[in-house]
């Protein structure tokens, strides 16, 4: 009995041993593979990296990082090694000007030990539009200690190999026309001679300084601009280095200088609307910024209508974007879009009327704008001075457009969107909205006003109402012929600021034209209320705080031809026309334009120069006066308004800014006047 006890004691120890052993082993192979996991997410996350680095060098372009992160080994099997990669990759990129390069849809999965399956998508853009989701596969492979991607052609773009090619053809869109109502051009394609040079025919030395000096003097470009053209990374021996674009044919050229066709923009009446239809220009990044569809190359519209109707008329680019093999055969079209040519725009303006409207200013600072009243047509818009919008399309020196920006008359401005004080071409408006206001203004009651200088009543100070021809008594009809301050002030002041304000916001004040033209609203005051007598009874007369352009006064004005009904200009032919009922009555607006006949067909009347006993034409000439103070003599604004009588086709509103200098808007508005009666019918 005790030797059995004794052996069930000691056979207990080995069991317990195996035990332990059994433990340390499990613990040994958990450890194991623990250890073996955590070995393969570090890979696995190398490789990651690899393949991001790769993506990241695509996407920024900076092909200079490509050999680090690919197998060297690969590039050779491929024929091509760590440099022709690289140029390879820069030339396809920039010549397809590969822009926003994004890669999605990336995975990095384990083949075997050590190697990864690697697939992506690529999109990006190129002047022929976006390229989306495009397909990649590789593999990812460690050399040493580091992973590498196995490269091939086909990572440059899908279906590649070898030694082939991309290329890219755009087809460029022709830029629409702008025309006018007759369809003649007033921004138009056309073939001009690109003048440029040869560096290597300019021969060296002195020789190369006379003949780039010569090429200065005949065509108006300095010699620093021509030499830092000639200065270009590009620009090789035999290269042709465009330098300006000629506006006429060239026939004799100097020693080094050579011509090619280009198509570019022309405008056919120049300085006459310049500022209406604006130029274009080479789009610049600061254009790409604002709207990143543009491309890097072609034009946009810089100023004017160019601008405002830019994307109308710059069209779409088509084109195609192709795999070439080694012979040159296309292989695969990666993409193709179709051109669209740009829109053509049919203006209102007559191009006649416009340049017989531009002529009369002869480079006096004014605006003229012209229309047909009853369709709110503008026949023409014209500011003075101008510049010649083909020098800013196609090449301008600095000299020539330091004069133009140097100019105290401001050629670039476009007066005919600029506020003025209206001057007396407003006492119309005054005087109609007095005729409506019952009980205020009577067209046939004369008023007793004496002297040259009017005052309410000593809370005025040393302010006065003033006219320049006295007249004693005065009625609507007089006022009107005579211009007279004294009476609208008078009767302004009769109205009061409640029926006065109500009648002028029934006109355009504050509102926004439908027009491609930049301009301020029409205003009043600078306040809501006049919180002044005199400001009230200055605003009367046209003087004030008032601000209207001349496209605003000419829309305003244009009650007076249709029984008191307002309508709107518009610029585009086909556009529809809008109205704005009984803003003034029709007796108001019929009384008005029946007394203005007098300003022309009496002897005594300010426009009486217009007088055609064969044509019935309304009138009614203003100044403005801007100065600090009273008693000082501030310069005037001369204005000029016309209604035709006869058939209603034509009202004008011309403008001539420091009178005093520059004559009156009647004094030169004589010849716009006989063809716009001889014509517009």
């Amino acid at each position: 009995m005790e030797r059995s006890n004794r052996n069930k004691k000691s056979s207990k120890k080995p069991l317990i041993l195996g035990v332990s052993a059994l433990v340390l082993i499990a613990a040994a192979g958990g450890g194991y593979y623990a250890y073996s996991q955590w070995q393969a997410k570090q890979e696995l996350a190398e490789a990651k990296k690899i393949a991001t680095t790769f993506l990241n060098v695509l996407s920024k372009q900076e092909f200079d990082k490509l050999p680090s992160v690919v197998q060297e080994a690969s590039l050779k099997k491929n024929g091509y090694d760590t440099k022709s990669v690289v140029e390879k990759y820069q030339a396809i990129y920039s010549g397809i000007q590969a822009e926003g390069v994004k890669a999605s849809d990336v995975q990095v999965k384990k083949a075997k030990d050590n190697q990864y399956t690697f697939t992506y998508k690529l999109s990006m853009s190129t002047p022929l539009g976006e390229m989306k989701d495009l397909s990649y596969q590789s593999s990812i492979a460690k050399k040493g200690d580091t992973y590498q991607i196995a490269w091939k052609p086909s990572l440059i773009f899908p279906d590649m190999s070898g030694n082939d090619k991309i290329s890219i053809q755009v087809d460029n869109a022709k830029r629409g026309e702008i025309v006018d109502r007759n369809g003649s051009g007033l921004a138009i394609n056309k073939v001009f001679d690109e003048v440029g040079v040869v560096p290597g025919k300019l021969g060296s030395g002195a020789e190369k300084t006379a003949n780039i000096k010569a090429f200065s003097d005949k065509f108006g470009v300095s010699v620093d601009e021509i030499n830092q053209k000639l200065s270009q990374g590009w620009v090789q021996a035999d290269s042709f280095v465009p330098i300006t674009v000629a506006s006429e044919p060239v026939t004799e050229l100097p020693t080094g200088a050579a011509t090619k066709d280009t198509e570019s923009r022309y405008y056919p009446l120049g300085e006459a609307a310049a500022q209406l239809i604006g130029y274009t220009g080479t789009i610049t990044a600061e254009d790409i910024e604002k709207n990143p569809e543009l491309s890097s190359t072609g034009v946009i519209g810089k100023t004017g209508l160019e601008r405002a109707f830019d994307k109308e008329l710059r069209g779409q680019d088509g084109g195609s974007l192709v795999i070439l093999d080694d012979k040159e055969n296309v292989k695969k079209a990666l993409q193709t879009k179709e051109k669209k040519d740009g829109q053509t725009i049919k203006l209102t303006i007559d191009s006649g009327v416009q340049q017989q409207a531009f002529a009369i200013f002869d480079k006096r600072p004014g605006s003229a704008v012209i229309t047909d009243p009853q369709k709110g047509d503008l026949l023409a818009t014209v500011s003075s001075p101008s510049y010649d919008p083909n020098k800013m399309a196609n090449g301008i020196s600095q000299k020539e457009y330091d004069a133009y920006n140097n100019n105290k008359d401001l050629p670039f401005t476009a007066r005919f969107a600029t506020g003025y004080a209206p001057g007396s071409t407003f006492k119309t408006i005054t005087g109609a909205i007095g005729l409506d206001a019952a009980g205020t203004l009577k067209p046939d009651e004369e008023l007793e006003i004496n002297g040259l200088k009017w005052q309410k009543d000593k809370s005025w100070g040393g302010y006065f109402a003033t006219r320049v021809k006295e007249a004693s008594p005065v009625n609507l009809r007089t006022a009107l012929v005579n211009s007279d301050n004294i009476y609208f002030a008078q009767q302004t002041l009769r109205m009061g600021e409640d029926k006065f304000r109500a009648g002028l916001n029934k006109f355009i004040f504050g509102e926004e034209l439908d027009l491609p033209i930049a301009m301020t609203p029409a205003q009043i005051s600078n306040e809501d209320k006049f919180n002044s007598e005199i400001l009230l009874a200055d605003t009367g007369y046209g003087q004030g705080q008032l601000l209207i352009s001349p496209i605003q006064q000419a829309t305003m004005y244009s009650v007076f031809q249709n029984n008191g009904t307002l309508v709107y200009p518009k610029l585009v032919l086909d556009k529809e026309t809008k109205k704005k009922d009984n803003v003034i009555s029709a007796n108001a607006a019929n009384t008005i334009a029946t007394d203005l006949l007098g300003s022309v067909e009496d002897p005594s009347g300010y426009a009486y120069n217009m007088y055609n006993p064969n044509f019935s034409l309304a009138a009614k000439t203003g100044t403005a006066e801007i100065k600090d103070k009273q008693d000082t003599d501030g310069k005037e604004n001369s204005f000029f308004l016309t209604l035709d009588r006869s058939n209603n086709k034509f009202l004008t509103m011309i403008m001539v800014e420091n009178s005093g200098e520059n004559g009156s808007a009647t004094g030169i508005s004589k010849p716009l006047i006989d063809y716009l009666e001889a014509t517009i019918k």
